[in-house]
This record gives C-alpha cells, sequence and structure tokens, in this order.
C-alpha cells in the first residue's frame, strides 16, 4: 500500500490563505447573496443590514482572491461570483455540521 505524499508546503500555504479568506462570517453571507446572482454594493448593504463600506472593504478581498469579479455598470460595479467551487466547500461543511449537529442532540436527548 503507498502512502500519499504529503501536500508540498507552496501549496498548503495557498490553501491556507483561500481558506482564511472565505472564514470570515461576513464573506460567507456576501457570498450567499451573490448564490443567485450579481449585486451592487448598495444591495448588499440593504440585504445584509449592514454599512456600504463594511460590504466594500469585504468585497475587495475577495475580488483580489479571485473569488469574485467586478463588473461596471454606469457608475456603479455589480458583483459576482467567479469561483463557484467555493459553493461546493460551503455545503460539504454545512453537511458535516448537520451530521455533527444531529449526533449532539441524539446525545443530549439519550440522557434524558
Amino acid at each position: 500500500m503507498t502512502m500519499p505524499s504529503p501536500i508540498p508546503d507552496d501549496l498548503a500555504e495557498m490553501i491556507a490563505a483561500r481558506l482564511r479568506v472565505i472564514g470570515d462570517p461576513s464573506r460567507i453571507r456576501i457570498l450567499d447573496q451573490l448564490r443567485d446572482g450579481e449585486l451592487s454594493v448598495t444591495a448588499l448593504a440593504g440585504r445584509l443590514e449592514t454599512s456600504q463600506q463594511n460590504v466594500s472593504k469585504h468585497l475587495g478581498i475577495l475580488h483580489q482572491a479571485g473569488i469574485v469579479s467586478r463588473r461596471r455598470d454606469g457608475t456603479s460595479a455589480l458583483y459576482s461570483v467567479a469561483d463557484e467551487s467555493v459553493y461546493e466547500l460551503c455545503e460539504q461543511i454545512c453537511g458535516g455540521l448537520q451530521s455533527r449537529l444531529s449526533e449532539l442532540s441524539e446525545m443530549v436527548g439519550g440522557r434524558s
């Protein structure tokens, strides 16, 4: 049986950097809102009930990482998800969390 080769250091760093970018709760909420299509900073701020400045800051980080793209529409910018793989990752994590929560619920329920 062959052992899997370890992840090279540079690749591990790239993966960790990517996870840090999407690991912020505000950015997760922004990505969730962009799931159905492109939105402006103003629309995102309204939906998330936060400031446009806060949304702009997080969109800038997501854009710099290549996770979202920006398109000019007159005087405003519209943002959309450029890398759909973030949703696959989120679904995997959510599925794992749901399983864990079910296990914990059963453990707590079994103590009664």
